[in-house]
């Protein structure tokens, strides 16, 4: 009996080794032919954000790199290299190596007239910039968070920057939670004597002396004339946060004092609201602002005061584009979820009401009648707007501690946000009218 069970351990064990000779075997072809690395963007994907800053990395390389639009998740396929092989295992980013044939196969698949998917060629890499005061620490903005997590590289400018016309050597900016109204957050009420908020007016109005403006909501609204300029001129616009909102209402209020004594010494003009010129603006009509300083508000285009969602009901829904007539909203929300979890911030979401109608909404929550997502074009360029300040703390508070995202790797609502960002780098195709 010993020697028949010696006798079955000794052929498992050969067994085995035959087996492991064999896929190693497979594996070493299978490198040796390879023609492409594959990055799947679905369920499989292991690290879905460091995937992105891959994609972005290859494009350095100028070799062949292609986002397969709505095939698992918005895949990514690209010219193999063991180096670029390497990259992928460094970073604990899932792929697989596939053939020439395998290539093409996948190619002719997503583009079948009858498919809704499709394959974008990646050009360059673009140059990004971050509008952030100085000092302020990365993870303040999901945007800087999510692009140093991914290693993807950006540089910060400020008003300076754009005053003396910095903008138009990048291809995408980002704003975050600035107020382009000049009224500091509207923080005024709760924290006008905490040393943060003194020292934000203190810098704020001195750096708009040193540029010759007389109030900072004339300087703000100057960077955000000079913003409105580099989208006309071709160049990406992402927003989250208060910088949406806020943007627009500078926009519709240039040449009227809508601040109040207490952010700019002098009283606001009575008949602020009546003067407001909403064709200037991008994305948002018919608005209320806000005239109350007490009020943590702007105006009505904000519908954090007005929804009643608890946080296990809050999600907002992706629509679903076509891939081949509708391509820059269907790379904007391709995902490996298309219900995502809601998240707040000083501008949570955005009231319907007050969008305007060519406006192109991405995402919402139709129970409490608020756009998330929201995209448009402007003259040569776009524009996108993301309601919420962290797709994974939903209630971020002054001082909380920052948002870890290696334990998020696969964050859903983070994945919006990158999307964007390696947008510049597809081929520019306007919407078919």
């Amino acid at each position: 009996m010993s020697l028949l069970v010696d006798i079955q351990q000794s052929f498992m064990r050969f067994f085995i080794r035959v087996i492991l000779f064999i896929s190693l075997f497979t594996a070493f072809k299978s490198a040796l032919h390879a023609t492409y690395i594959f990055i799947p963007m679905d369920q499989t994907q292991s690290n879905h954000l460091k995937a992105y800053g891959i994609a972005y990395w290859i494009l350095g390389f100028e070799v062949d790199t292609y986002w397969m639009v709505n095939y698992r998740g918005g895949s990514f396929m690209f010219k193999h290299t063991k180096e670029f092989e390497t990259e992928c295992i460094l970073r604990g980013v899932s792929h697989q190596l596939i053939t020439d044939a395998q290539s093409s196969a996948l190619i002719a698949e997503v583009s079948d007239p009858n498919a809704n998917m499709d394959a974008v060629k990646l050009e360059k890499a673009p140059r990004i910039a971050v509008y952030s005061p100085p000092g302020t620490q990365p993870w303040d903005d999901a945007v800087t968070l999510v692009l140093t997590y991914a290693e993807i590289p950006y540089d910060v400018i400020y008003d300076e920057e754009v005053i003396i016309g910095k903008l138009p050597i990048y291809d995408w900016l980002h704003l975050h939670h600035e107020d382009f109204t000049g009224q500091y957050g509207k923080f005024w009420a709760s924290y006008r004597n905490a040393d943060w908020y003194i020292e934000q007016v203190r810098s704020s109005e001195a750096m708009a002396r040193k540029l010759g403006y007389n109030k900072v909501s004339q300087l703000k609204l100057q960077v955000a004339l000079k913003i409105r300029d580099f989208v006309s001129g071709g160049g990406y616009l992402f927003a989250m946060c208060s910088a949406t909102d806020t943007y627009d209402i500078a926009l519709a209020a240039q040449g009227i004092d809508i601040c109040d004594a207490v952010f700019d010494g002098d009283a606001m003009d009575p008949n602020a609201q009546q003067k407001l010129d909403f064709s200037r603006t991008f994305a948002f009509n018919n608005f209320t602002l806000s005239r109350n300083p007490y009020e943590y508000e702007y105006s009505n285009i904000d519908n954090t005061n007005l929804r009643n969602l608890p946080k296990n009901l809050d999600y907002f829904t992706l629509f679903e584009f076509s891939a081949k007539s509708d391509i820059i909203p269907t790379l904007l929300t391709q995902n490996h979820e298309n219900i995502i979890k809601g998240f707040m911030g000083q501008t949570t979401a955005f009231n319907k009401n007050t969008i305007k109608k060519n406006v192109i909404i991405m995402g919402e929550n139709q129970a409490a009648n608020e756009a998330r997502y929201i995209h448009g074009e402007y003259g040569k360029g776009f524009w996108t707007f993301y309601g919420g300040h962290d797709p994974e703390d939903y209630q971020h508070m002054v001082g909380d501690p920052p948002t870890e995202l290696a334990l998020h790797p696969n964050s859903a609502g983070y994945r919006l946000i990158l999307n964007n960002i390696l947008f510049p780098a597809a081929k520019k195709k306007k919407q078919k009218t």
